[in-house]
């Protein structure tokens, strides 16, 4: 079992940055790709960005490319969102996610899964 808190949190004008957080506990973090998953209200959930276990590779959706930056510390059992120029869109639940087998990009893929931090941009 894996535990996985995430911290950060808020609410951020349009423009702005945020970072999120995700503590995890329980089994070795290092055997885990991570991931980030948001969810806006009545709208499916989406992948936002994943690390690789030794955190060699990132990936992110299209979307946030070149503003949202991955990162984990192992040693820590964290890992890291920086969510830089956030639109009024991108507000949702953001989820941190582990996935033992895969990369973190699919969500039917993910053995675990945060409760869950709220993101509010206004415009």
């Amino acid at each position: 079992q894996v535990q996985l808190v995430e911290s950060g949190g808020g609410l951020v004008q349009a423009g702005g940055s945020l970072s999120l957080s995700c503590a995890a506990s329980g089994r070795t973090f290092s055997n885990y790709a991570m991931g980030w998953f948001r969810q806006a209200p009545g709208k499916e959930r989406q992948f936002v960005a994943s690390v690789s276990k030794n955190g060699g590779r990132k990936y992110y959706a299209d979307s946030v490319k070149g503003r949202f930056t991955i990162s984990r510390d192992n040693a820590k059992n964290t890992v890291y969102l920086q969510m830089n120029s956030l639109k009024p869109e991108e507000t949702a639940v953001y989820y941190c996610a582990a996935d033992r087998d895969g990369l973190a990009r699919v969500s039917l893929d993910i053995d675990y899964w945060g409760q869950g931090t709220q993101v509010t941009v206004s415009s």
